[in-house]
């Protein structure tokens, strides 16, 4: 069965880049292109698509307000942002909205496409540079107790998510299944009280240990 994606884009050019990408990649199928994000809570409802990449800038009601909008339906679809934006304000926001994933435009198509087939399976696609500024976003800190629920399996998974590696990723690495994994996340999710990557990262790690490790110290 083929990923059935959606596009929400008010530029031409890009709209349609990504369409030829997903078009010409197996297993997907591009089955809907919007300019505004008013078309799209229109049409979408009939094309019922898996996966939305969804841009923030569009003219009138923004994306951040339309992921809001789709995710007030039980049946909505996975959302990640596609945008040039990197502040941690738009981050924040789009995730808290319901988005499952956030990448930069620039990310390369194999990449994309690696990340739909991600968010599709239940995973949360960030780059390594969004997933940092997301940390730097969230301020609470998890308490001991929380943390010595974790195995250290558990917490090493979370290091990986915290550096932004795919659940792919995370198994190639570890030298275990992909489905080990996404039930070592659903454990995590459960332990912490949290029902996202972003959240799970936040609680765990203390932004400036994030930056430090990122910088290798």
């Amino acid at each position: 069965m083929s990923i059935i994606v959606a596009i929400v884009e008010d530029d031409a050019g890009i709209r349609e880049a990504l369409a030829r990408i997903l078009t010409r990649a197996p297993g997907f199928q591009c089955l809907g292109c919007y300019a505004t994000a008013e078309e799209a809570l229109i049409e979408l409802g009939s094309v019922k698509p898996d996966v939305v990449l969804m841009d923030i800038n569009l003219p009138g009601m923004s994306g951040v307000e339309c992921v809001r909008a789709l995710k007030a339906n039980r049946e909505s679809p996975h959302i990640v942002m596609l945008t040039v934006y990197e502040d941690s304000e738009q981050i924040f926001e789009s995730l808290a909205a319901g988005a499952a994933g956030y990448l930069l435009k620039r990310t390369p198509p194999s990449e994309l496409l690696e990340a739909i087939r991600d968010v599709h399976s239940g995973g949360a696609p960030m780059s390594s540079q969004i997933a940092r500024k997301v940390v730097q976003s969230f301020r609470a800190t998890l308490p001991l107790n929380k943390l010595t629920q974790l195995s250290p399996r558990e917490q090493e998974i979370l290091r990986s998510l915290a550096q932004g590696f795919l659940i792919k990723e995370i198994a190639e690495q570890l030298g275990i299944g992909f489905d080990t994994v996404r039930t070592h996340i659903r454990r995590i999710y459960e332990k912490l009280q949290v029902h996202s990557r972003a959240q799970a990262v936040a609680k765990f790690v203390q932004p400036d240990q994030l930056l430090r490790r990122e910088k290798g110290g």
